[in-house]
């Protein structure tokens, strides 16, 4: 954790342990792992976050110091032994500046990227784990005016926002006893009391979707979320997969999307490191949504 390139770090008795950095994954040498190793890791880990993991509830994540976040699986549901996987942040307070002078960014599409700020335009961010979704969302999130509230939603916090007026809210597992627990749904909901003048979704996932959309139809602009995609093309079919599973018709989604999402910004990891790939717009054709790119 102490190399500044590691980025994650994966762990399991099956496999030992293995780190991704800037020459991508490979396994760590001499690191053997036992189960009770891993085991007891993974309990004090997540505990250090506020979070259980037990035989009843043999899956958690949590966010520990500096945006250091966790997630174990124990066995027997990972057949491997108990699965640890830390992902380390590595570009925590970057400006859009910063991001371009890595490579991230090219100097149009950073002009265009805070054009959609001052236009407060809701922006849907997609790509795969570990691509920049969330360092890419804090960092245009940082070129927000200062008179302005900006509100986040997380099912596990990782976005750290340079901005004086930001009230981040976490969602919260359910406690042994199965209760307690607050989902990123009803934290959107919630939030929409908090006088947000940015409504900010850390990743969407379910039924949060229809939530976000809707908020983003009555009149709360300048909003964000991040979605896992593999493309932009591929866009259209993940909402509307997350909105069946949520008994949402797609023509609903489409009507609201369609309206709701004003930018979308695709982003990869490359050799070498992470790109934005490709923008453009939810627009409907032949009753159909798609990205048209810009």
């Amino acid at each position: 954790m102490t190399d500044p390139t590691v980025t994650d770090i994966l762990i399991s008795p099956a496999t030992g342990v293995w780190v991704d950095d800037e020459s991508g994954l490979h396994a760590a040498p001499d690191m053997d792992v036992s189960e009770r190793a891993a085991r007891g890791l993974a309990e004090e880990l997540l505990a250090r976050g506020g979070r259980h993991i037990d035989q009843l509830t043999p899956i958690a994540d949590t966010r520990l110091e500096r945006g250091v976040r966790v997630h174990a699986v124990l066995a027997p549901v990972s057949r491997s032994g108990t699965a640890i996987s830390v992902r380390i942040p590595r570009t925590q307070g970057w400006s859009l500046a910063d991001l371009a002078s890595h490579g991230m960014l090219t100097a149009n599409q950073q002009h265009r990227l805070r054009d959609a700020i001052v236009k407060r335009e809701n922006v849907l961010i997609t790509g795969a784990t570990g691509s920049g979704k969330t360092t890419l969302l804090a960092a245009l999130l940082g070129e927000v005016p200062h008179t302005q509230r900006i509100v986040t939603i997380e099912d596990v916090a990782e976005l750290d926002v340079r901005h004086p007026c930001v009230v981040g809210l976490e969602a919260r597992q359910a406690n042994s006893e199965g209760v307690g627990e607050i989902g990123v749904g009803e934290l959107v909901r919630q939030a929409l009391r908090m006088r947000p003048d940015r409504l900010v979704v850390g990743e969407c996932r379910g039924t949060e979707l229809l939530d976000f959309l809707t908020a983003l139809n009555t009149g709360h602009a300048g909003g964000g979320i991040t979605l896992h995609a593999n493309s932009l093309s591929e866009v259209p079919a993940r909402l509307l997969a997350l909105a069946e599973a949520q008994r949402l018709s797609a023509a609903a989604l489409t009507a609201l999307a369609s309206v709701a999402i004003d930018l979308v910004i695709h982003v990869e990891r490359r050799e070498g490191g992470r790109v934005v790939s490709g923008m453009g717009s939810l627009v409907v054709q032949s009753g159909q949504l798609i990205v048209s790119p810009t």
